[in-house]
């Protein structure tokens, strides 16, 4: 099933994964759900939207929605990490 969320982003559950339309291809998030947690394991921005902010979008969109559904939010990936980092409303205890 896929839903479409805020700015264009899309959350396919079947694949675990948020997408969002870019110059070239796809940007996708990936993740794996466990024990009430979200864990963001992979992200991946076409070469052509790198630097434009595509990946931030994509990423604030799916820490938003996974706030919403009521799961930690784990960092994983590089991304995601550093994205956490500067913006520590999304960190968990």
């Amino acid at each position: 099933m896929v839903e479409d969320l805020e700015s264009g982003v899309r959350h396919d559950a079947d694949r675990h994964r948020y997408e969002l339309d870019a110059d070239g291809g796809v940007a996708v998030a990936e993740y794996h759900e466990r024990a009430g947690s979200r864990i963001f394991t992979h992200t991946e921005v076409p070469r052509q939207s790198e630097g434009r902010g595509v990946g931030s979008k994509l990423i604030n969109a799916a820490l938003d929605d996974t706030k919403r559904a009521g799961l930690k939010i784990v960092p994983a990936c590089s991304f995601v990490v550093a994205f956490v980092q500067r913006h520590p409303e999304y960190r968990t205890p």
